[in-house]
């Protein structure tokens, strides 16, 4: 036998050269073998897979090529755009063209190499990979757009503004330094271009979609305030101007001191003299008085929200505790963050308040009305007067605890009506007094009574802790309003200039 006839039979030779002979005849099994085989048919499957591939990838080349043509790297990048790494502001001089290709082209290669794994992984774990790959992706492509938003103008990854000193937003403010840093976003120093030698602290809100709503309603409560009190003698603090910077919307104020917590922080918790304690809650009364005249709630009031107009202080030396002991200047005050605050015909979230200063109706869910801010004014002159928050806890059993240990036992009414009544049992809280938070209660929570005889047992420390007992009053229709604390006892002693007159006009209502 000729020596090929020896060769395979899945050659191409091979069934060229038996189709010719055999063109008539039935195929064989052998034929269908080869021809259709799943060799066969995976080779061709590869086939088309690779030229599919390649054709995408030369479209995605151009794709990413197309953006090199139109660029000059000669030309000298736009000014104030700078590179952000490591927490260190890099200007950006000049771009060499070969290590950004060299950068493209990496990326390109990456790219490839992730789109071949992914035609071959099948495992439960490269999926895994898979689906992290792919919200990265999307997450680059986001901050392509946003960095296209406005040309120079970035982002960090929580979304707040990058920026640094003698950047010029919105072709007015200069800034100057960063003030303060929270959730919403950042307080800026800026120096006003308009105005000769005049500050504003600029609230800049993150680039992020439910912060940047909430600074919408703010604005739109501030608005409201400054037309009902143009002049600012409501002592809410007055918003100078407001707008949006490429997604950051941004508040314009009156620089401020520090906030009353902070000072407290910063003197070692040293509680306020009495004069100053009942000149700020004063003041707290006033204002939020006047936003309850305007059917507006404020819903979150504590020490971090009232700010000192200015916190220049005197230093004098304790030689009975041995250490100095700060006294603020001036005890003005303007309150801030209206972010929650609602009016009384809008929808009322369930629940309000920071925790240490949330009414007991909002702590059961039974609806909430003015009153809440109230309470929070009541437990905010404790704190200013002792030094410690007087209900310091994180979780809900324990806080009504700690309300029944302070202030008594809670009305049958409320116990009833309210559906948490897996806290209660028998008509009280049910809580275990010799569990470890039973005894944190017991040891760290004393009636209120007790802490005005532990006080010095003046009349001005007894109106202190009566005006605070009214005014955490548990049921709510029963609680003080805030023009009878302002006609209280207590605030008869204060100096005349301190004594206040209300800015309100007699106009229509203001709604949202």
């Amino acid at each position: 036998m000729p020596r090929s006839h020896h060769r395979p039979r899945s050659t191409s030779r091979y069934s060229n050269h038996y189709r010719h002979r055999r063109r008539r005849r039935t195929p064989s099994r052998h034929y269908y073998d080869d021809e259709y085989g799943s060799h066969r048919y995976r080779s061709r499957s590869r086939d088309r897979r690779r030229e599919h591939s390649q054709n995408s990838m030369a479209s995605r080349r151009q794709h990413y090529y197309d953006p090199y043509h139109e660029y000059d790297y000669r030309e000298s990048p736009p000014r104030g755009v700078v590179y952000y790494e490591d927490d260190y502001y890099i200007p950006r001089e000049r771009e060499e063209p070969s290590s950004d290709c060299r950068r493209s082209s990496d990326y390109r290669r990456s790219r490839r190499h992730r789109k071949h794994r992914r035609h071959h992984s099948h495992s439960k774990s490269s999926g895994r990979r898979e689906g992290r790959r792919s919200r990265s992706a999307r997450e680059e492509g986001r901050s392509r757009r946003e960095e296209g938003k406005g040309r120079g103008v970035i982002d960090d990854q929580d979304g707040h503004l990058v920026y640094r000193p003698g950047d010029i937003l919105q072709a007015r403010y200069e800034v100057v330094g960063t003030l303060g840093e929270g959730t919403f976003g950042k307080v800026i120093d800026c120096k006003d271009l308009h105005t000769v030698n005049t500050h504003v602290a600029l609230k800049v809100i993150k680039n992020i979609e439910k912060y940047t709503e909430a600074a919408k309603l703010e604005i739109n409560v501030l608005t409201k305030l400054l037309h009902r009190d143009p002049e600012g003698k409501s002592l809410c603090v007055r918003m100078l101007d407001w707008f949006d910077y490429h997604g950051h919307m941004c508040l314009a104020f009156e620089v401020l001191g520090l906030s009353v917590f902070d000072f407290l922080k910063e003197n070692n918790y040293l509680p306020y003299p009495m004069d100053h304690v009942r000149h700020i809650s004063y003041q707290m009364c006033y204002a939020v008085k006047f936003m309850h005249d305007m059917k507006l709630a404020h819903t979150d009031l504590k020490p971090e929200n009232i700010l000192f107009v200015n916190s220049d202080y005197d230093i004098r030396y304790n030689p009975s505790k041995k250490r100095d002991e700060k006294t603020v200047r001036c005890s003005d005050i303007r309150l801030i963050d209206f972010g929650s605050a609602t009016f009384e015909h809008e929808h009322h979230s369930t629940i309000v308040s920071t925790r240490h200063y949330r009414a007991l109706e909002v702590l059961l869910e039974l609806g909430w009305e003015q009153a809440c801010d109230v309470w929070s004014i009541g437990a905010i002159m404790f704190e200013l007067y002792t030094g410690f928050t007087l209900f310091q806890t994180h979780d809900n059993r324990e806080h009504l605890a700690m309300m029944e240990m302070i202030l008594g036992p809670m009305p049958s009414s409320m116990i009833k009506k309210t559906r948490k009544q897996k806290y209660f049992y028998r008509g009280g809280v049910d809580w275990e007094k010799n569990s470890s938070s039973g005894r944190y209660v017991r040891e760290n929570c004393k009636s209120l009574h007790h802490y005005m005889r532990s006080s010095r047992n003046t009349e001005e420390v007894h109106l202190l802790f009566d005006l605070i007992q009214l005014m955490l009053e548990y049921d709510p229709s029963k609680r003080l309003t805030l023009q009878e604390a302002l006609d209280h006892p207590f605030f008869d002693d204060l100096l005349g200039h301190q004594r206040l007159h209300s800015p309100l006009r007699k106009s229509h209502s203001l709604s949202r």
